[in-house]
């Protein structure tokens, strides 16, 4: 393709709306356009490069035998409330009407339209397995969508559903996909883990993501520096070393605290570490129910975990400041666990402390040498707060690292949880009626051509992997109104597309340094770069690699074989030769 022709239009400045490097990157280098919050446009460059990741999908899951099919993004509200997700799944789903009234929405996910699918057309045990896949468009109403294509509210999803006999079957194809996912995402070239995670509103009790490792990952992953263990923090166990402490005996006495708020003043005003200290939360679970969550001062609720422990589906929400008087008689910072009506957990890592300070549920006052089962009695001991860095791996005890990771990935073992509620079934070999164990598996395909930029870029622009780039050539036409120069910019433009090369041939009357601008913040992995000057002098031409900015001095005439040498390297895949 020839940029005189193309449809490409560069911005020197970043956009003001743009958090994150591989979003600024997009937008300036003319890959997608901004149409609404979390809305974008893919223009030709970031198209290209989405079409380029589909394709990997497609032939790694064509490999493992899943067959691709394409649902609706309009479904029926009907199936959402025989799943039990039309309210769970809340203000997350757009949700609308046709001109009879019946109610719809925009697929958020496809699991009970793939399962409805399956519900009507597997009959017997000889039609499973089946591993179903396609690559769509959802929508799902994000709060605060942000990062362009990683949180979006438009969005490009490859989801894929297996259907088996047993959960051994089912666990079997949730291998099978486990190992196309690693494939996939090393053919991008992208430094990535797989780790242990929550299921969310999916549900589903085995599930693995995929993260690619970047600084300014929205995910905490935690892994183990001595064995293959590894997990988003969300779900990491928190395994605390210290061991039960023993209450000195005193008695529990009441003391003022006015304008202490919050641990870090209490801790200042009694002088002891916030470690040392007891934190009460309140959520609220339900319309009018609420628990009281105790855990050290220093340490952080993981709400996910909160969730799972309670059964919820769906984090709690923390209680207001009037929502929290009206279940304890006093405001946030003078709350505590005594004489509490509503149930109370504590976390694990409180067992270490006696003596606790606590707010006596009265403003301005609090209690010390507070001790549970003596002046109160927990509901529950759990595992609540976050796992942090140095903690001990649940697998093998060595010190876990902390790293920040992009999901790209996630895959879920399901169980029966959807076909029961749709009513998936098949016979078995004894003609006795079973529901389907299922499988989902799903892959950002936007997401992940993004979190390629967030993963490898600097500060001139994007650098591709080979895989991902929209073309994996570009030739600078230095001198567009020499002869000779164009002549030989043409012959090798068209030398190299006929071995399959994607080639990008700036031909625009524009200054070199602007088109050397042009060509880093777009990032194509090799830059040829032919001028009048060393063509007519030597008979040479540039070689610039995009990653290291390493430029060889070749002769012209051996451009296409060091060219093809150099992406042969790079494990390059000839595409079939291309009208350009």
């Amino acid at each position: 393709m020839r940029l005189s022709k193309y449809f490409l239009h560069t911005l020197k400045e970043s956009p003001s709306d743009a958090e994150i490097e591989s979003h600024r990157l997009l937008i300036r280098a003319g890959y997608i356009k901004k149409l609404a919050p979390g809305i974008y446009s893919l223009l030709p460059l970031g198209l290209r490069s989405v079409r380029k990741f589909e394709a990997i999908v497609r032939e790694e899951m064509n490999r493992s035998e899943a067959i691709e099919i394409l649902m609706p993004v309009v479904q029926p509200e009907e199936l959402w409330r025989e799943s039990g997700r039309w309210d769970l799944m809340g203000k997350g789903l757009m949700k609308m009407k046709d001109r009879n009234e019946h109610g719809f929405c925009l697929g958020a996910t496809h699991e009970e339209v793939v399962t409805d699918i399956a519900r009507r057309e597997i009959k017997s045990y000889r039609d499973l397995p089946v591993n179903l896949y396609q690559i769509q468009t959802k929508y799902r109403d994000e709060v605060r969508p942000r990062f362009g294509l990683m949180r979006g509210k438009e969005f490009i999803m490859k989801d894929a559903y297996s259907f088996d006999v047993s959960r051994e079957a089912a666990l079997k194809s949730y291998q099978i996909m486990f190992d196309t996912y690693n494939r996939i995402f090393s053919r991008c070239g992208l430094e990535f883990r797989t780790v242990r995670a929550d299921s969310g509103a999916i549900g589903g009790s085995h599930t693995h993501e995929f993260q690619v490792l970047a600084q300014s990952g929205e995910d905490q992953i935690l892994a183990c520096t001595k064995c293959n263990y590894a997990s988003n923090v969300e779900i990491t166990p928190a395994i605390d070393k210290s061991v039960q402490s023993n209450p000195s005996g005193n008695k529990i006495e009441k003391f003022p605290t006015s304008g202490l708020k919050t641990i870090d003043d209490l801790a200042i005003s009694l002088k002891v570490p916030a470690h040392n200290l007891a934190k009460t939360l309140f959520y609220k679970i339900d319309k009018d129910k609420f628990v009281c969550v105790l855990l050290r001062g220093d340490e952080e609720l993981n709400e996910v975990k909160l969730k799972n422990f309670l059964n919820t589906g769906v984090v709690p929400e923390m209680a207001s400041e009037a929502e929290v008087f009206s279940v304890s008689g006093a405001h946030p910072g003078s709350c505590g666990p005594v004489g509490l009506k509503i149930n109370v957990i504590c976390e694990n890592g409180l067992k270490s402390l006696s003596d606790w300070v606590v707010g006596a549920n009265s403003d301005g006052f609090h209690f010390k040498n507070v001790n549970p089962e003596v002046d109160f009695k927990p509901t529950h001991w759990a595992d609540l707060r976050k796992a942090r860095e140095g903690d001990p791996c649940p697998d093998c005890s060595g010190p876990l690292k902390s790293y920040r990771g992009i999901e790209v990935g996630h895959v879920f073992y399901l169980g029966d949880k959807y076909s029961k509620a749709l009513g998936s079934n098949f016979l078995d070999e004894n003609g006795k009626s079973a529901p389907c164990e299922m499988g989902c598996y799903g892959i950002g395909i936007g997401r992940t051509v993004q979190a390629a930029i967030e993963q490898s870029h600097d500060k001139d622009g994007i650098i591709w992997p080979l895989a991902l780039a929209p073309y994996q050539v570009l030739i600078c036409l230095l001198d567009v109104d020499d002869p000779a120069t164009r002549e030989v910019s043409d012959k090798i433009y068209k030398d190299l597309s006929h071995l399959g090369v994607e080639v990008l041939l700036d031909d625009r009357n524009e200054r070199p340094g602007g088109k050397f601008k042009d060509a880093d913040l777009i990032g194509i992995p090799m830059r040829i770069n032919i001028g009048k000057r060393n063509l007519s002098e030597s008979g040479q031409i540039e070689l610039v690699e995009r990653k290291t900015k390493k430029i060889s001095k070749i002769q012209a005439t051996s451009a296409v074989s060091e060219v093809i040498t150099w992406l042969n390297g790079q494990g390059f895949k000839p595409w079939p030769p291309q009208v350009q």
